[in-house]
């Protein structure tokens, strides 16, 4: 079970997180990101599953510049709040969240970058940012619109077949301008297919994805 915590950016910016780690001694560090509904039930059951594999984990609060506690379900209106609070931030400063993020959990080791949906994005930009030493991104629908930087380091990306709002032809796109990302393709599954408490969960992809997630962060050495 994880804790709520503060993080404060370089900006001196103070959010909140979310935050869990092994029992044990930690594989390394996990800065998760959120989708557009905030650090809700979902993502928080996200950060203690990584957690429980063996990883120290945070999910900062990446609305927090926007709206404090900022959390909501997935209905039509909840995703219509979700993509508003978006479009008050600033991407500059989704930097200086997700540092202040890796800063909380350096101290385990190697640390990876991981989003979902709005959050599999922002871990595209950490990738193209830095610091980390990997980064996961599941069904990052902004990627394909932000292909001019290279990452700087390994990348994983996972992408439904059926997610209506990222096509084929956008992920091919990336696979072609990005040819060192792992891209791996989920024949079954829609968007948001990680998330059990959404139609869209996909429990086949879901558990594939994280079998290949995990042994992409065993490779570089988490």
């Amino acid at each position: 079970m994880g804790q709520k915590i503060q993080l404060k950016a370089s900006d001196g910016f103070t959010l909140d997180a979310y935050t869990a780690g092994p029992s044990g001694k930690a594989k390394g560090g996990i800065v998760l990101i959120q989708e557009i509904f905030g650090v809700n039930q979902h993502i928080r059951a996200l950060v203690d599953e990584w957690a429980g594999q063996g990883y120290k984990v945070v999910a900062p609060a990446m609305y927090d510049r926007a709206e404090k506690n900022f959390e909501v379900g997935y209905d039509e209106e909840a995703r219509q709040k979700g993509m508003a609070a978006r479009a008050k931030l600033d991407p500059k400063n989704h930097v200086l969240d997700y540092q202040a993020a890796y800063a909380a959990v350096k101290d385990a080791g190697k640390v990876a970058i991981m989003g979902y949906c709005y959050g599999g994005t922002v871990a595209w930009q950490g990738a193209q940012s830095g610091p980390f030493d990997a980064a996961v991104c599941y069904y990052g629908g902004g990627i394909p619109d932000m292909l001019g930087a290279d990452a700087k380091c390994p990348v994983l990306m996972h992408f439904g077949e059926k997610d209506q709002g990222i096509p084929l032809d956008k992920v091919a796109k990336v696979r072609e301008a990005k040819p060192y990302a792992i891209i791996d393709l989920y024949p079954n599954a829609g968007h948001g297919f990680v998330c059990d408490e959404r139609p869209s969960f996909q429990k086949e992809a879901t558990d594939l994805a994280r079998k290949r997630t995990l042994a992409f962060l065993e490779m570089n050495g988490m």
